[in-house]
């Protein structure tokens, strides 16, 4: 053997063993530990940040469902002892005023009770046996035994100056507060301090009746250059009288002219003892109370022709001792010598009620009741809060919309004794001061008295509504506005965008991954699938652009035209897809591929254009000639609308009947049949089963009918441009993409032995995608709608764009929404950070973090049971 030979041979004796070498390189080890260590501590990452956005989550919508607390209680004697007629305090929590039924008053340090300022206001030599006041508490009027009414003004002036004028000899009286010649200081942050000094003021004296004055409410309004003044007064023969007053400011010359009128309301029944009287600020309304438990509600909006609208009787056997209104004067609150205290609302009466002015008084809520009879009710001057007194002592506060009773209190000062209650402007204490002197003042912290689990998630009676419902309201142009935080609507709205969403584009998306995957040529999947993915790219916020300054109105135009497409498009493809059969099968060889795929395309744009030009026609046959009247019930029967509904059921039932019936013997019929005979029996086939398919739709919808069944006013109701189905269009637009890249990997990954052997035994390849390729891929596709559906749920700028915006419960296609998401983007800007607002919102991103969370989890599930049913396949 040659050397050369013997150089080969050991080159590849050298180049053998080198090939059997199988150890595995350290470098290779190395980047393999490395990744693997990489992406262990990348998925740990990936939960720690999901735990970690719910655990901020969480943590800022907790406060909602905490309790307040008390921060303090101070007990004192305000020297000397008076009868006490008003009270009032500043929103600062740190002065209060006191006016005796002589006119005396006192102003106080609220935690001390160290006297601030004493005077009196001029009642002549008379007394005080009544009074009332604006909620403000500002001002006030005084009723007399000689019948007159004395008006005047109790308000606090307010200066913020630097520290440096703190008086040197200001007396301290706590840590943050100091008193100087009748006034009061207190320190501020930043440097500052706030000087307040007690204003009072006379007003004029107006002779209301020859006899006592037993009751009285007052109120003012109108504007700076137009003030009104308005007061009710009962006297003691039970004559109620309504005085008006009005005032015109000249600019120029600053003259004021005043016109003031009176009407006698109409007589109470003889021997009814009055306890209390209030009035609205428009004095339209005036309410009565009575002993024997009756309100007399008055209609005054004729100021010169008044009448008594409604008589109802409370508190059977009862007296009622309390009564005024919360803010905003909708909710009238009344409290009973049974402990009972309850809210009314003015409501519009049916026609059997036998009131008046077609309003009625209703009992909205039942709070929880006092031991013994309710003494005083202190309403809030910015919320739905209001204090109420007992007899025994019992101090409640309360939340008048979330039911709720917030903290309770017992005083001893107000056990057998007449008390004077003032619940603090700002919600945040109680002042009660009792007539021989003894005060009670307690602080306290209640950030979110009007969220509860109840209003969050439950229907909630509120003012102004006929009937507990579910509302998102929160915020308004008006200060006596009540938030409403029921997040139910938001739920229902996100519910509702995914669903018509997904009613839109699950059945393209699938469809269409079938047929890409299994039937079109290669070509045209290597060109649509690209193009899909490239869908996927398209902004949201560009999408919901076009839907709403676009698309809404396009279809609101064509409406008609759009119902149309939805009936027009799958009919002329089935028929479409018959006619192809009738095709000689070289023609469908060589038109296969991208031929055929624009034969589509152009058989859909024909179609599009054919309901276009068809609309005007459908409309006038099936909904009067305007379908937005139609929807509005003005015109035209429900029951072409039911036959439409219907066909779908009334086909596939037609099919079933047929399919149990003559199926086998068809299906042998055709078998034996030339491909274009077999192609035309098909065809009739399908074109008897749809006529009988018109028919039973059509009888079916008459019966309905005439059973009083009508869509109108559920699925289908007033049109609103901004809509669902617009929403449905541009979001199962941007969905389609995610759902069929998706779907269609999975189809394509079925293994081809599978296809194979299916169209072996003689399977078309329809029944083959059917009951081969489908099944095995099912965990996938399942798995690509749930990030379709996932996708769905939380888009946002789509729906704040072109769905409305407007939180209501109704499954209403032509009607706007607004979804979880959306309100967070819309409103997370403008809330005040910690507010009730700003963490209801937060609890609303916890809530769609859950639903997400919960439609997964189901999800995995469920693709877990189709991934195990496809391995034994």
């Amino acid at each position: 053997m040659s050397e050369a030979n013997l150089l080969q041979r050991a080159r590849a004796t050298a180049l053998l063993e080198r090939r059997r070498d199988r150890s595995t390189r350290p470098s290779v080890l190395l980047a393999d530990r490395f990744a693997r260590w990489l992406i262990t501590i990348g998925g740990l990452l990936v939960i720690l940040a999901v735990v970690g956005i719910m655990v901020f989550l969480i943590s800022v919508a907790l406060p909602l469902a905490k309790s307040g607390e008390t921060l303090s209680h101070s007990q004192y004697q305000v020297k000397p002892p008076k009868v006490t007629r008003w009270l009032n305090a500043d929103e600062y929590r740190t002065l209060g005023v006191r006016i005796s039924a002589e006119g005396a008053y006192s102003s106080f340090h609220l935690d001390t009770g160290q006297l601030i300022a004493s005077s009196k206001l001029d009642f002549g030599e008379q007394v005080a046996i009544s009074v009332g006041g604006v909620v403000e508490r500002d001002q006030v009027a005084f009723g007399f035994a000689d019948g007159s009414v004395l008006f005047a003004v109790v308000d606090f002036q307010v200066d913020v100056l630097p520290d440096t004028a703190l008086p040197s000899a200001a007396k301290a009286l706590n840590g943050t507060d100091w008193v100087l010649d009748e006034r009061l200081y207190s320190k501020l942050p930043g440097e500052q301090i706030r000087r307040l000094t007690l204003k009072t003021e006379i007003g004029e004296r107006v002779q209301a009746s020859e006899a006592p004055i037993i009751a009285l409410d007052y109120r003012v309004g109108g504007t700076a250059e137009r003030p009104t003044r308005s007061f009710v007064s009962v006297d003691a023969e039970g004559i109620a009288r309504l005085s008006r007053s009005e005032s015109k400011i000249n600019i120029l010359t600053k003259k004021v002219t005043t016109r003031t009128r009176t009407s006698t309301l109409p007589s109470l029944p003889a021997g009814t003892h009055v306890t209390a009287v209030a009035m609205t600020t428009h004095a339209d309304a005036v309410y009565v109370a009575s002993s024997e438990g009756e309100i007399y509600r008055y209609d005054t909006r004729h100021f010169n022709a008044p009448t008594l609208a409604e008589t109802l009787r409370v508190f059977p056997g009862e007296t009622i001792t309390s009564m005024g209104f919360l803010i905003g004067e909708q909710a009238l609150v009344v409290g009973g010598s049974n402990g009972a205290v309850d809210v009314f609302f003015l409501l519009p009466a049916p026609a059997d009620a036998g009131t008046t002015d077609g309003n009625h008084l209703v009992r909205a809520r039942r709070h929880a009741p006092h031991g013994a009879a309710v003494t005083n009710i202190s309403v809030s001057q910015r919320s739905k809060a209001l204090v109420t007194t007992a007899a025994n002592g019992e101090v409640w506060l309360r939340h008048s919309t979330s039911d709720q009773v917030l903290e309770r209190y017992q005083s001893q000062a107000a056990v057998g004794d007449a008390v004077a209650v003032q619940l603090m402007p700002r919600v945040d204490g109680v002042l009660l001061l009792n007539d021989s002197g003894g005060a009670d003042f307690w602080r306290f912290h209640h950030p979110h008295p009007e969220v509860t689990l109840g209003t969050v998630f439950g229907k909630v009676w509120y003012e102004g509504y006929v009937e507990p419902s579910f509302t998102w309201q929160s915020s308004s142009g008006t200060d006596v506005f009540e938030p409403k935080f029921s997040l139910i609507p938001l739920m229902f709205g996100t519910l509702k965008a995914t669903v018509y969403s997904m009613l839109f584009a699950v059945p393209i998306a699938l469809l269409g991954a079938i047929y890409t995957s299994e039937f079109v040529h290669r070509s045209v999947r290597s060109t649509v699938k690209p193009m899909m993915e490239m869908m996927e790219a398209l902004p949201t916020v560009v999408l919901g652009f076009i839907g709403a300054l676009i698309l809404a109105p396009l279809v609101e135009t064509w409406i008609a035209a759009v119902v149309l497409s939805f009936i027009v498009l799958p009919l002329g493809l089935v028929l479409a897809a018959y006619l192809w059969q009738l095709l000689p099968v070289g023609w469908t060889l060589r038109l296969d591929g991208l031929a055929k795929f624009g034969f589509m395309v152009a058989t859909i744009v024909l179609l599009l254009w054919f309901a276009y030009l068809l609309g005007p026609g459908f409309q006038a046959l099936f909904f009067a000639g305007d379908f937005k009247a139609w929807l509005n019930r003005d015109l035209g029967s429900a029951t072409p609308f039911v036959f439409l509904l219907l066909m779908p059921l009334s086909y596939l039932a037609i099919t079933w009947v047929f399919q149990r019936g003559v199926g086998p013997r068809y299906r042998d019929l055709s078998r034996n049949l030339p491909r274009q005979r077999a192609a035309v029996l098909a065809l009739g086939r399908w074109l008897a089963l749809f006529a009988g398919a018109l028919l039973l739709a059509y009888l079916g919808a008459r019966l309905l009918t005439l059973l009083g069944f009508d869509p109108r006013g559920s699925l289908v109701d007033t049109y609103v441009q901004r809509n669902a189905l617009v929403v449905g269009f541009v979001m199962g637009f941007a969905v389609i993409p995610n759902i069929f890249t998706l779907a269609e990997d999975a189809l394509s990954a079925v293994p081809d032995h599978l296809r194979a052997a299916s169209l072996a035994t003689g399977a078309t390849p329809w029944q083959t995608a059917k009951w081969v390729i489908l099944p095995t891929a099912l965990s996938g596709v399942f798995a690509a709608v749930m990030i379709g559906m996932g996708r769905a749920v939380g888009e946002t700028m789509i729906v704040v764009m072109a769905a409305g915006n407007t939180p209501i419960l109704d499954w209403n296609i032509f009607n706007g929404l607004r979804t979880l998401s959306a309100n967070i983007a819309v409103e997370l800007p403008e809330a005040v950070q910690d507010s009730s607002l700003y963490r209801m919102l937060f609890l609303a991103a916890l809530t769609l973090f859950v639903m997400t969370f919960a439609i997964n989890t189901l999800a995995e599930v469920i693709r877990q049971r189709f991934r195990k049913r496809a391995f034994q396949l």
